[in-house]
């Protein structure tokens, strides 16, 4: 651990013998909540494939502007975060509730350190809700079972699918798990999401490699995708401008530069 910082003990199986993708993003990230077995495999990952810590800032910032855009443009007040990851500054609960405090979050993860800094994601305002849902992505429909405690899902719901979907390696099952979780919210409900390339023109040509490290010294196993693949997340649905860019160039400044990571917001009709 960095500075002499442990993340707490708690329920379900840590492993801390092996690095785990929710803890090296939170150290790329610049976080506290990582092992030394997390920072050394980051470190080996950031040699071969530089670009992945301006990546994890890159999504990062999206999800801020993409809960700004929905909250304050589309007046979307339901959100549910899927693949939530460790917390840290400007959760969805945050950004969302800092617009409209009678925003209702659902957070989903079955990350086990996930879990013991749930109580994190739990911090709503009063007008607000927030809730932790411990559950996999493979399960859409445990997943919106549970969620129908918090959210109204006959109301338009956010579904918030950074980083999530390249844990899935099979891109049929992939697919299947975002249309059944479109498929039970309602018209003017929006699917956010973010994943990882390969793409030479956007810098991912060293994904692969990176990726194949990964899944031989860390968990759980990833995949890039093409953006061709990744537009077939989108199905159905229609795109909001920009559409699917890289996730560091959607609806932000002039200067910023291309990561080889897509992302797009899109609403169902």
């Amino acid at each position: 651990m960095t500075e002499g910082h442990s993340p707490a003990a708690g329920p379900g199986k840590l492993n801390t013998s092996v690095a785990h993708n929710a803890r090296v993003w939170n150290y790329w990230i610049g976080g506290k909540d990582n092992y030394e077995v997390d920072q050394r495999v980051g470190e080996h990952v950031a040699g071969m494939f530089p670009v992945i810590r301006a990546v994890a800032r890159a999504d990062r910032e999206f999800l801020a502007r993409a809960v700004r855009f929905l909250a304050a443009e589309r007046g979307i007040r339901q959100f549910l975060d899927v693949g939530t990851g460790l917390p840290t500054v400007d959760n969805t609960h945050e950004i969302a509730q800092r617009i409209a405090p009678e925003s209702r979050i659902v957070y989903v993860d079955n990350d086990p350190i996930v879990l013991v800094h749930a109580r994190s994601l739990l911090t709503s305002s009063p007008e607000g809700v927030t809730d932790y849902v411990d559950a996999d992505v493979h399960d859409p429909d445990g997943i919106l079972q549970r969620a129908a405690d918090t959210l109204d899902l006959s109301r338009p719901v956010a579904l918030m699918m950074l980083g999530i979907l390249n844990f899935v390696l099979d891109t049929g099952e992939a697919r299947d798990i975002v249309r059944r979780l479109m498929a039970a919210l309602p018209p003017g409900s929006h699917l956010v999401l973010t994943h990882p390339t390969h793409d030479a023109d956007v810098g991912g040509e060293g994904n692969a490699a990176a990726m194949e490290f990964w899944n031989a010294n860390a968990t759980p196993p990833i995949t890039a995708r093409s953006r061709t693949e990744i537009a077939g997340f989108l199905e159905g649905l229609e795109l909001v401008e920009p559409g699917l860019v890289p996730c560091s160039l959607w609806r932000a400044g002039a200067d910023a530069a291309a990561v080889p990571q897509y992302g797009a917001v899109a609403v169902k009709p």
